[in-house]
C-alpha cells in the first residue's frame, strides 16, 4: 500500500488540497456548499468524494480522507486519530433511525433485520436495545425496497426514508431514536464531521473554523444551497428535502453546545464499551470553540 502524499507544507498550511468525504444527502449538502463555493470562506482547498456514510467510515478508518462526514459510533472506535469539529454534524431529537416492517410484528426476536453498516449510529442503537438482534448489512437506500420484497423481514432506516416508508407498504415497528432519548436521557448524536488528529492543530482549526462559516452562510441564506442539494438527491422530491434539512439541519450543526457535547459523550462511551475499548477519557472535539451567537 503506498503512503498518500503528505497533505502539509512547512508553515502548517496544506500545500495539498484536503481529501474532503461527505454524502450527498440534502442536509451534508447544506453544510458543506459554502465551504466548497465561496472562495472568500476559507484559503483552504478540497478534493470532494460524495459517498454512503458508512462508506465514509471505512475511508477516513483507513486514512484516505482528512476530513470526514462520519457515524458517531464509527468515530467512537477513532477517537486516537480522529478528532470531532464542533459544527457540521447531525444531532438532535427526533432524528434517530426507524425499524420498519412489511408486516406488523410486536416481537423481533428471530427476525433478520437489515441495517445500513456495521459501524453506523443506527446499527450501535440496534445493539443496546436489541443486543440479541440478527442482522445483516445492506446499503441504506437499498433497505426498505428489500423489506418490501420480502428478502428480510424488518429494515433499520436512516436519513431521508423516515418520511418515505410508508410509501413502500411498510410499517414502523419502532423508534431507536426514541428509545436512545427515553432510556439515556439525552439528544441522540448520529454523525459528526472529523478531521485527522495527525494534522497541525493550526490546520485542524482552520476545518473547523471555515466548517462553521459554511453552516453559518447556510442559517443566512437558506435558499443559497437548494440547486446544490438538488443535484445529489435527483430521486427525492423537492417536499422531502424540504423535510430532511429543516429536522437534520438545527442549532446542533452549527454548534453542538454543552448538551451536544454531553450526548456525544454518553453515545461514545457506550460504543466504546460495545467494541471492548478502554475509556481513555480523550476528548472527542477538537480545541477550536465556535464564536458565541447566532449565526
Amino acid at each position: 500500500m503506498t503512503t498518500p502524499p503528505d497533505p502539509l507544507a512547512r508553515d502548517g498550511s496544506a500545500e495539498r488540497p484536503l481529501r474532503l468525504g461527505f454524502s450527498p444527502c440534502p442536509n451534508d449538502c447544506v453544510v458543506f456548499h459554502a465551504l466548497l463555493h465561496d472562495p472568500g470562506l476559507t484559503d483552504l482547498h478540497f478534493d470532494v468524494v460524495l459517498d454512503d456514510v458508512e462508506a465514509l467510515n471505512t475511508m477516513a478508518d483507513a486514512g484516505t480522507l482528512d476530513v470526514a462526514k462520519v457515524s458517531y459510533h464509527a468515530a467512537a472506535t477513532m477517537l486516537e486519530r480522529w478528532a470531532l469539529l464542533p459544527s457540521g454534524g447531525a444531532l438532535g431529537r427526533g432524528v434517530g433511525p426507524l425499524i420498519v416492517t412489511r408486516e406488523r410484528v410486536d416481537d423481533l426476536r428471530g427476525l433478520v433485520v437489515a441495517v445500513p453498516g456495521g459501524r453506523t449510529t443506527a446499527r450501535l442503537l440496534l445493539a443496546l436495545a436489541h443486543p440479541q438482534a440478527v442482522t445483516t448489512e445492506i446499503r441504506y437506500d437499498r433497505i426498505m425496497p428489500a423489506v418490501a420484497a420480502g428478502d428480510v423481514a424488518a429494515g433499520l432506516i436512516i436519513h431521508e426514508s423516515r418520511f418515505t416508508y410508508a410509501e413502500h407498504g411498510l410499517h414502523a415497528h419502532s423508534d431507536l431514536g426514541a428509545w436512545w432519548e427515553t432510556s439515556v436521557g439525552e439528544l441522540i448524536p448520529l454523525g459528526a464531521i472529523g478531521v485527522r488528529r495527525d494534522l497541525p492543530a493550526a490546520l485542524q482549526s482552520e476545518v473547523a473554523r471555515a466548517v462553521h462559516a459554511s453552516v453559518t452562510a447556510a442559517f443566512r441564506d437558506p435558499a443559497a444551497s437548494e440547486a446544490f442539494v438538488a443535484r445529489h438527491a435527483q430521486e427525492m422530491s423537492r417536499e422531502v428535502r424540504a423535510k430532511h434539512v429543516a429536522l437534520y439541519v438545527n442549532e446542533h450543526t452549527l454548534d453542538v453546545g454543552v448538551e451536544g457535547r454531553r450526548a456525544a459523550t454518553a453515545l461514545i462511551r457506550a460504543a466504546r464499551t460495545v467494541h471492548g475499548i478502554d475509556d481513555t477519557g480523550i476528548d472527542p472535539f477538537v480545541a477550536w470553540q465556535p464564536p458565541t451567537g447566532g449565526p
